[in-house]
Protein backbone atom coordinates (compact mmCIF):
# COMPACT_ATOMS: atom_id res chain seq x y z
CA UNK A 1 0.00 0.00 0.00
CA UNK A 2 1.25 3.57 -0.83
CA UNK A 3 2.09 5.55 2.44
CA UNK A 4 0.94 8.86 2.72
CA UNK A 5 1.56 11.54 4.92
CA UNK A 6 -2.48 11.14 6.49
CA UNK A 7 -1.84 7.15 7.63
CA UNK A 8 1.78 8.06 9.02
CA UNK A 9 0.59 11.88 10.74
CA UNK A 10 -2.82 11.46 11.74
CA UNK A 11 -5.28 14.23 13.02
CA UNK A 12 -6.87 17.61 11.61
CA UNK A 13 -5.82 19.74 14.80
CA UNK A 14 -4.06 23.10 13.37
CA UNK A 15 -0.66 21.57 15.06
CA UNK A 16 -0.50 18.27 13.25
CA UNK A 17 -1.59 20.40 9.75
CA UNK A 18 1.18 22.24 10.55
CA UNK A 19 3.52 19.47 10.61
CA UNK A 20 2.55 17.68 7.84
CA UNK A 21 3.09 20.99 5.62
CA UNK A 22 6.74 20.74 6.93
CA UNK A 23 7.74 17.19 6.47
CA UNK A 24 6.10 17.97 2.59
CA UNK A 25 8.97 21.33 2.56
CA UNK A 26 11.51 18.77 3.92
CA UNK A 27 10.91 15.88 1.52
CA UNK A 28 11.56 18.12 -1.18
CA UNK A 29 15.18 18.22 -1.38
CA UNK A 30 18.48 16.03 0.44
CA UNK A 31 19.19 18.30 3.42
CA UNK A 32 20.03 17.56 6.78
CA UNK A 33 16.63 17.65 9.10
CA UNK A 34 16.75 18.04 13.06
CA UNK A 35 13.41 16.20 14.37
CA UNK A 36 12.58 17.71 18.04
CA UNK A 37 10.36 16.70 20.57
CA UNK A 38 9.69 15.00 23.71
CA UNK A 39 10.04 11.04 23.73
CA UNK A 40 6.47 9.91 22.33
CA UNK A 41 5.35 12.50 20.38
CA UNK A 42 6.16 10.33 16.68
CA UNK A 43 9.79 11.49 15.54
CA UNK A 44 10.45 8.44 13.91
CA UNK A 45 6.70 8.34 12.10
CA UNK A 46 7.82 12.05 10.55
CA UNK A 47 10.83 10.80 9.55
CA UNK A 48 9.38 8.01 7.96
CA UNK A 49 6.87 10.23 6.47
CA UNK A 50 9.79 12.56 4.99
CA UNK A 51 11.66 10.01 3.39
CA UNK A 52 8.33 7.86 1.96
CA UNK A 53 7.08 11.19 0.44
CA UNK A 54 10.02 11.22 -1.70
CA UNK A 55 11.42 7.87 -1.42
CA UNK A 56 15.20 7.05 -2.73
CA UNK A 57 16.91 3.94 -1.49
CA UNK A 58 16.46 2.56 2.13
CA UNK A 59 15.53 4.34 5.39
CA UNK A 60 17.76 2.76 7.66
CA UNK A 61 16.80 3.69 11.41
CA UNK A 62 19.92 3.81 13.74
CA UNK A 63 19.42 3.75 17.49
CA UNK A 64 21.72 6.41 19.15
CA UNK A 65 21.23 5.31 22.66
CA UNK A 66 22.34 1.75 21.67
CA UNK A 67 25.93 2.84 20.42
CA UNK A 68 28.02 2.09 23.34
CA UNK A 69 30.84 -0.33 23.87
CA UNK A 70 33.84 -0.75 21.68
CA UNK A 71 32.00 -2.22 18.41
CA UNK A 72 29.84 0.91 18.11
CA UNK A 73 32.45 2.26 15.39
CA UNK A 74 31.95 -1.01 13.16
CA UNK A 75 28.28 -0.62 13.54
CA UNK A 76 28.20 2.35 12.43
CA UNK A 77 30.63 2.54 9.55
CA UNK A 78 31.12 -1.38 9.25
CA UNK A 79 34.90 -3.16 8.99
CA UNK A 80 37.61 -5.23 7.10
CA UNK A 81 38.04 -8.69 7.75
CA UNK A 82 40.64 -9.09 10.50
CA UNK A 83 40.31 -5.70 11.56
CA UNK A 84 40.00 -6.86 15.34
CA UNK A 85 39.95 -9.98 17.20
CA UNK A 86 36.62 -12.04 15.99
CA UNK A 87 36.34 -10.23 12.45
CA UNK A 88 36.27 -13.14 10.35
CA UNK A 89 34.65 -11.75 7.33
CA UNK A 90 34.53 -8.04 5.81
CA UNK A 91 31.06 -6.38 6.89
CA UNK A 92 29.04 -3.21 5.84
CA UNK A 93 27.74 -0.46 8.79
CA UNK A 94 24.69 0.88 9.05
CA UNK A 95 25.86 4.15 7.26
CA UNK A 96 26.97 2.16 4.12
CA UNK A 97 23.73 0.13 4.14
CA UNK A 98 21.70 3.59 3.85
CA UNK A 99 24.09 4.74 1.04
CA UNK A 100 21.54 6.43 -1.55
CA UNK A 101 18.64 6.74 0.78
CA UNK A 102 18.21 7.86 3.93
CA UNK A 103 20.04 7.11 7.75
CA UNK A 104 17.44 8.29 10.57
CA UNK A 105 19.54 8.89 13.47
CA UNK A 106 17.36 8.55 16.79
CA UNK A 107 17.97 10.19 19.98
CA UNK A 108 21.22 12.08 18.23
CA UNK A 109 21.47 13.42 22.04
CA UNK A 110 22.68 10.42 23.15
CA UNK A 111 25.45 9.53 20.78
CA UNK A 112 29.14 9.30 22.23
CA UNK A 113 31.02 12.43 22.06
CA UNK A 114 34.10 10.15 20.22
CA UNK A 115 30.90 9.02 17.79
CA UNK A 116 30.05 12.38 17.22
CA UNK A 117 33.19 14.15 15.54
CA UNK A 118 33.48 10.84 13.21
CA UNK A 119 29.60 11.48 12.56
CA UNK A 120 30.39 15.15 11.52
CA UNK A 121 32.90 13.53 8.94
CA UNK A 122 29.86 11.71 7.52
CA UNK A 123 27.45 15.34 7.39
CA UNK A 124 30.51 17.48 6.28
CA UNK A 125 32.11 15.18 3.57
CA UNK A 126 29.63 12.46 2.96
CA UNK A 127 32.56 10.02 3.89
CA UNK A 128 33.31 7.10 5.85
CA UNK A 129 36.14 4.81 6.89
CA UNK A 130 35.59 1.27 7.98
CA UNK A 131 37.29 0.13 10.75
CA UNK A 132 40.30 -1.64 9.53
CA UNK A 133 40.80 0.62 6.71
CA UNK A 134 42.93 3.11 5.22
CA UNK A 135 40.67 4.29 2.82
CA UNK A 136 37.81 7.13 2.66
CA UNK A 137 34.63 5.93 0.70
CA UNK A 138 32.14 8.32 -0.91
CA UNK A 139 28.16 7.83 0.44
CA UNK A 140 25.20 9.51 -0.76
CA UNK A 141 22.86 9.76 2.17
CA UNK A 142 20.28 11.50 3.85
CA UNK A 143 20.29 12.40 7.05
CA UNK A 144 17.45 13.26 9.51
CA UNK A 145 18.25 13.21 13.27
CA UNK A 146 16.01 13.29 16.10
CA UNK A 147 16.33 13.87 20.31
CA UNK A 148 14.16 14.71 22.81
CA UNK A 149 17.06 16.66 24.51
CA UNK A 150 17.89 20.56 24.30
CA UNK A 151 20.48 20.20 21.89
CA UNK A 152 21.65 23.88 22.64
CA UNK A 153 21.80 23.09 26.74
CA UNK A 154 23.48 19.80 25.65
CA UNK A 155 26.20 21.96 23.82
CA UNK A 156 26.81 24.70 26.27
CA UNK A 157 27.24 21.78 29.05
CA UNK A 158 30.00 20.12 26.29
CA UNK A 159 27.91 17.12 26.00
CA UNK A 160 27.15 17.90 22.00
CA UNK A 161 29.49 19.25 19.63
CA UNK A 162 28.27 22.58 18.37
CA UNK A 163 29.89 22.22 14.59
CA UNK A 164 27.88 18.80 14.49
CA UNK A 165 24.92 20.59 15.92
CA UNK A 166 25.15 23.45 13.33
CA UNK A 167 25.44 20.90 11.10
CA UNK A 168 22.18 19.09 11.73
CA UNK A 169 20.17 22.14 12.57
CA UNK A 170 19.86 23.07 8.92
CA UNK A 171 15.63 22.19 8.66
CA UNK A 172 14.37 21.79 12.14
CA UNK A 173 10.44 20.56 12.89
CA UNK A 174 9.27 20.53 16.38
CA UNK A 175 6.57 17.80 16.97
CA UNK A 176 4.21 19.43 19.34
CA UNK A 177 3.48 17.32 22.17
CA UNK A 178 -0.47 15.32 22.19
CA UNK A 179 -1.52 17.78 25.31
CA UNK A 180 -1.62 20.59 22.13
CA UNK A 181 -3.43 18.48 20.10
CA UNK A 182 -6.09 16.98 22.36
CA UNK A 183 -8.75 16.98 19.37
CA UNK A 184 -6.77 14.51 17.13
CA UNK A 185 -7.00 11.86 20.30
CA UNK A 186 -10.70 10.57 18.77
CA UNK A 187 -8.65 9.72 15.43
CA UNK A 188 -5.84 8.55 17.09
CA UNK A 189 -7.97 6.05 18.98
CA UNK A 190 -9.68 4.91 16.49
CA UNK A 191 -6.49 4.20 14.03
CA UNK A 192 -5.07 2.27 17.39
CA UNK A 193 -8.16 0.01 17.75
CA UNK A 194 -7.61 -0.82 13.91
CA UNK A 195 -10.48 -3.70 13.04
CA UNK A 196 -10.79 -3.96 16.68
CA UNK A 197 -14.77 -3.31 18.11
CA UNK A 198 -15.06 -1.12 21.28
CA UNK A 199 -17.36 1.02 21.93
CA UNK A 200 -16.21 3.73 24.42
CA UNK A 201 -18.54 5.50 26.84
CA UNK A 202 -18.58 9.31 26.56
CA UNK A 203 -17.45 9.32 29.71
CA UNK A 204 -14.25 7.56 28.96
CA UNK A 205 -13.92 9.65 25.73
CA UNK A 206 -14.24 12.90 27.76
CA UNK A 207 -11.22 10.99 30.45
CA UNK A 208 -8.92 10.49 27.27
CA UNK A 209 -9.07 14.30 25.95
CA UNK A 210 -8.99 15.41 29.64
CA UNK A 211 -5.56 13.94 30.18
CA UNK A 212 -2.25 15.60 29.23
CA UNK A 213 -0.62 12.21 28.21
CA UNK A 214 3.06 12.88 29.31
CA UNK A 215 4.13 10.13 27.54
CA UNK A 216 2.35 11.22 24.53
CA UNK A 217 1.15 9.30 21.56
CA UNK A 218 3.20 6.24 22.65
CA UNK A 219 1.29 6.15 26.02
CA UNK A 220 -2.17 6.67 24.07
CA UNK A 221 -1.15 3.73 21.55
CA UNK A 222 -0.46 1.57 25.13
CA UNK A 223 -3.86 3.06 27.01
CA UNK A 224 -5.68 1.62 24.17
CA UNK A 225 -3.86 -1.91 23.78
CA UNK A 226 -4.56 -2.06 27.41
CA UNK A 227 -8.11 -1.00 26.69
CA UNK A 228 -8.94 -3.63 23.81
CA UNK A 229 -7.35 -6.43 25.81
CA UNK A 230 -9.84 -5.36 29.02
CA UNK A 231 -12.41 -5.69 26.79
CA UNK A 232 -12.63 -9.48 26.14
CA UNK A 233 -13.62 -9.82 29.80
CA UNK A 234 -16.95 -7.75 29.64
CA UNK A 235 -18.04 -4.42 29.36
CA UNK A 236 -14.83 -1.65 29.56
CA UNK A 237 -15.08 0.06 33.39
CA UNK A 238 -12.92 3.06 34.64
CA UNK A 239 -11.30 0.32 36.54
CA UNK A 240 -10.07 -0.98 33.24
CA UNK A 241 -8.10 2.18 32.70
CA UNK A 242 -4.32 2.32 33.63
CA UNK A 243 -3.64 3.65 36.73
CA UNK A 244 -2.36 6.86 35.89
CA UNK A 245 -5.63 8.05 34.44
CA UNK A 246 -7.51 6.41 37.20
CA UNK A 247 -5.82 8.86 39.57
CA UNK A 248 -6.00 11.94 37.09
CA UNK A 249 -10.08 10.96 36.82
CA UNK A 250 -9.88 10.99 40.91
CA UNK A 251 -7.76 13.87 41.16
CA UNK A 252 -10.26 16.19 39.15
CA UNK A 253 -12.71 15.16 40.95
CA UNK A 254 -11.22 16.43 43.88
CA UNK A 255 -10.24 19.64 41.89
CA UNK A 256 -13.64 20.31 40.86
CA UNK A 257 -15.38 19.99 44.29
CA UNK A 258 -12.30 22.24 45.66
CA UNK A 259 -13.82 25.03 42.97
CA UNK A 260 -16.93 24.05 43.53
CA UNK A 261 -17.28 24.64 47.24
CA UNK A 262 -15.00 27.76 46.22
CA UNK A 263 -17.53 29.72 44.36
CA UNK A 264 -20.63 27.98 45.63
CA UNK A 265 -21.89 30.28 48.48
CA UNK A 266 -24.86 28.22 49.66
CA UNK A 267 -22.31 25.30 50.52
CA UNK A 268 -20.47 24.75 54.03
CA UNK A 269 -16.76 25.66 53.52
CA UNK A 270 -15.10 21.95 53.42
CA UNK A 271 -11.38 21.40 54.01
CA UNK A 272 -9.80 18.85 50.89
CA UNK A 273 -6.55 17.95 51.70
CA UNK A 274 -4.19 18.11 48.50
CA UNK A 275 -4.19 15.48 46.34
CA UNK A 276 -1.09 13.04 46.26
CA UNK A 277 0.69 10.64 44.11
CA UNK A 278 1.08 8.29 47.18
CA UNK A 279 -3.05 8.02 48.40
CA UNK A 280 -4.69 5.41 46.47
CA UNK A 281 -7.30 5.57 43.62
CA UNK A 282 -10.21 3.86 45.94
CA UNK A 283 -9.15 5.82 48.99
CA UNK A 284 -9.20 9.71 46.65
CA UNK A 285 -12.55 8.70 45.07
CA UNK A 286 -14.05 7.79 49.48
CA UNK A 287 -12.69 11.16 50.02
CA UNK A 288 -14.16 12.75 47.05
CA UNK A 289 -17.45 11.18 47.63
CA UNK A 290 -17.75 11.80 51.18
CA UNK A 291 -16.53 15.74 50.77
CA UNK A 292 -19.60 16.53 48.63
CA UNK A 293 -21.91 15.02 50.10
CA UNK A 294 -21.05 16.69 53.55
CA UNK A 295 -20.90 19.62 51.26
CA UNK A 296 -24.47 18.79 50.16
CA UNK A 297 -25.89 17.67 53.38
CA UNK A 298 -26.25 14.16 51.51
CA UNK A 299 -28.39 15.44 48.56
CA UNK A 300 -26.86 12.75 46.24
CA UNK A 301 -28.23 14.78 43.12
CA UNK A 302 -26.36 17.55 43.48
CA UNK A 303 -23.65 15.76 44.85
CA UNK A 304 -23.72 13.85 41.68
CA UNK A 305 -23.49 17.57 39.74
CA UNK A 306 -20.52 18.77 41.48
CA UNK A 307 -18.32 15.53 41.34
CA UNK A 308 -19.42 15.74 37.61
CA UNK A 309 -20.61 12.77 37.46
CA UNK A 310 -23.95 10.45 36.38
CA UNK A 311 -26.08 9.88 39.63
CA UNK A 312 -26.15 5.99 38.51
CA UNK A 313 -22.16 6.35 39.11
CA UNK A 314 -22.24 8.00 42.06
CA UNK A 315 -24.58 5.61 43.68
CA UNK A 316 -22.50 2.31 42.74
CA UNK A 317 -19.75 4.25 44.30
CA UNK A 318 -21.16 5.03 47.24
CA UNK A 319 -22.42 1.16 47.64
CA UNK A 320 -18.98 0.45 46.75
CA UNK A 321 -17.65 2.38 49.80
CA UNK A 322 -20.51 1.72 51.95
CA UNK A 323 -22.16 5.08 52.06
CA UNK A 324 -25.55 4.94 53.79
Amino acid sequence: MKFTLDRGLLGRSAAIEKLRRLVEKASRNRLPVLLLGESGTGKEVAARAIFHSNPRGNFVPIDCGSLVGTLMESELFGHLKGAFSGATESKKGLVEIADGGTAFFDEIGDMPMEMQVKLLRVVQEQELRAVGSTQWRKVDIRIIAATHRDLKAEVAAGRFRQDLYYRLNVFTIHLPPLRQRKEDIPILVEHFLGGCHLELSREILDLLQSYDWPGNVRELQHCVDRMAAMQSEGALQMQDLPSALQYHRTSGGIERLSDAVEWDRDLPQVALAPPSPVISVPDSERQAIGAALAATHGERAKAARILKIGRTTLYRKMKQYGFD
